[in-house]
């Protein structure tokens, strides 16, 4: 789409407007402009992508000046929207109690090309994808292009569900800008999930595109779809992918949400309550892509995946894409189905045996098959010492290195006494779900305890890495203690443990036959196992 084309746009709106408006701006100073607004008894404003607000000229708008810009119009729609034919603008009403429209808000539909550039090897996939975003980010945009480079350059049959006509303009012939994709207009947005389901059944799309799925009718359309074999690409209300999870109404766009129960042992080995919440069925959409900005969007490659750690509050960061950036992407082969990570995970650490012998080996540890996985984490440094933080990367040979950008980070470590007042770095990182860690001091200790927490560095000392919690690490010392008592050994003291640890493993013994008392003071407190009853007092936690 040339300029030319988007300059006789421009001018197709100007041309509807008051008199009042139109002396004051022209086809290039609209270039920055997301919408004129009207209201009667109040000057026009012209809103930019800024954010900011231009008021025009000194004189008021009228209801003469309004009529004058409905009487161009087609009749509005049940949502007060209408458009001008061949273009990508809309016009929206605002109406009194009277049913008289009191004011109008004009936004500039612009194509604008280029801005899935970043991420053209996902929309190349034959996956579904989800946008998200807050409002006039650029959702629909990206919709249109993806549109057009599906339906022109990878030659799929592409059908646009067009709720008010917003992704292909106004008009029976849509807009050049969603190139050869076929378009079904949707008369009143009630009627979109309707569309939805026609448009599969009677013309055999291989694309399937929808513009803001917001109820919980349409989501369920949008899973029929899907299921079906059709791919989806389409928008939905919120802001974020952890949003949406919370959305009752849409959350099945991301598999659902279900409570389950747990029982005692796998309440014991997740370190979780016994009601937790988890992913009820596979997602609707394989990929999804939160919009931060016109210039940043963050993918999650599989939406499966991202919805189990976001549920058991694992950290979990998208890849970030730049639409000015370059990256080298391929059009990647059609891939095998892979089983979640999640599952994998789940699947090895069930094969971790202890062996009893002294040399505390395990067949396999969720930390071996985790950090066979990680990339090299970037760290943005805030108020921190670099040479320190350098020296500890180099001593402790960590996968890690300091990145200068805090958009390009995957871990921000932050001094805590600059951190006060909502330091603008620190807003940066949360809005790109960068974890934060602070430190207290700029000393060697300080910095080095929190690197190790913030990339989950444990003593080699601790043999299952810190993916177990105390309690089971304790319980695994135990039975490897009581195997050695089985084997002949005569007693065995355990490892100093808290009195709720104690007590779990006393139980343990007793199943196995065995006598335990705690004995030490304090901090020092640990088991002591034998093979005889042969304490003479009463064992204590």
């Amino acid at each position: 789409m040339n300029n030319l084309q988007l300059q006789n746009d421009l001018e197709k709106l100007l041309a509807i407007m008051p008199e009042k408006v139109t002396r004051n701006v022209s086809v290039e100073s609209l270039e920055d402009v997301i919408e004129i607004v009207l209201d009667i008894g109040r000057r026009p404003e012209v809103r930019k992508a800024d954010g900011s607000i231009m008021q025009l000229g000194s004189e008021a708008v009228t209801s003469e000046d309004i009529s004058h810009v409905t009487s161009f119009l087609q009749d509005f729609t049940k949502d007060n929207r209408s458009g001008i034919p061949g273009t990508l603008h809309r016009i929206s009403a605002i109406r009194n109690r009277q049913d008289k429209i009191v004011g109008l808000t004009c936004r500039i539909g612009r194509v604008v090309t280029g801005t899935i550039a970043c991420i053209k090897d996902f929309c190349t996939m034959g996956k579904s994808i989800l946008f998200l975003g807050r409002p006039g980010v650029g959702k629909t945009t990206k919709l249109r292009e993806i549109s057009r480079l599906v339906a022109d350059e990878l030659h799929k049959r592409v059908v646009v569900v067009d709720t008010s006509n917003e992704i292909a303009g106004d008009g029976d012939v849509p807009h050049a800008a969603i190139g050869s994709a076929r378009r079904m207009q949707v008369k009143q947005p009630e009627f979109q999930k309707d569309i939805m389901i026609e448009a599969v059944e009677n013309h055999t799309p291989e694309v399937i595109v929808v513009d803001e799925i917001g109820t919980e009718a349409e989501a369920q359309a949008a899973r029929t779809i899907a299921e079906r074999g059709v791919m989806l690409i389409a928008t939905a209300h919120g802001n974020s992918l952890e949003s949406l999870i919370k959305n009752p109404t849409l959350s099945d766009l991301v598999g659902g949400i279900q409570s389950v129960t747990l029982g005692d042992d796998e309440a014991k080995r997740r370190a979780s309550q016994k009601t937790v919440l988890e992913r009820e069925k596979q997602p609707t959409f394989d990929i999804v892509i939160e919009i931060i900005d016109r210039n940043t969007l963050a993918v999650y490659k599989n939406a499966a995946e991202a919805v189990d750690y976001i549920l058991r509050g694992w950290p979990i960061r998208p890849e970030i894409r730049k639409v000015d950036k370059e990256y080298n992407l391929e059009t990647p082969h059609k891939e095998e189905p892979k089983q979640n990570i999640v599952q994998q995970i789940n699947e090895l650490e069930n094969k971790i045996q202890p062996q009893p012998d002294d040399s505390l080996k395990f067949s396999f540890s969720r930390k071996d098959y985790v950090e066979s996985i990680k990339p090299m984490k970037k760290i943005y440094l805030y108020a921190v010492s670099r040479s320190i933080v350098e020296k500890v990367i180099e001593r402790l040979d960590l996968n890690a290195e300091i990145t200068r950008n805090v958009e390009d980070a995957d871990i921000v470590i932050a001094h805590k006494n600059f951190a006060k007042g909502g330091a603008k770095v620190l807003s940066t990182a949360n809005t790109y779900r960068i974890q934060i860690f602070y430190i207290k001091t700029n000393s060697m200790a300080q910095i080095q305890k929190v690197l190790k927490e913030a990339l989950d560095i444990r003593d080699a000392s601790e043999v299952l890495h810190g993916y177990y919690d105390d309690a089971e690490r304790a319980l695994d010392e135990a039975k490897i203690a009581i195997n050695k008592i089985l084997a002949g050994a005569k007693h065995i003291e355990l490892n100093p443990q808290n009195q709720q640890i104690r007590k779990l493993q006393h139980e343990l013994v007793e199943q196995h036959n065995l006598e335990s008392r705690s004995v030490g003071e304090g901090a020092n407190r640990h088991l002591r196992i034998v093979g005889g009853k042969d304490f003479g007092d009463d064992k204590a936690c």
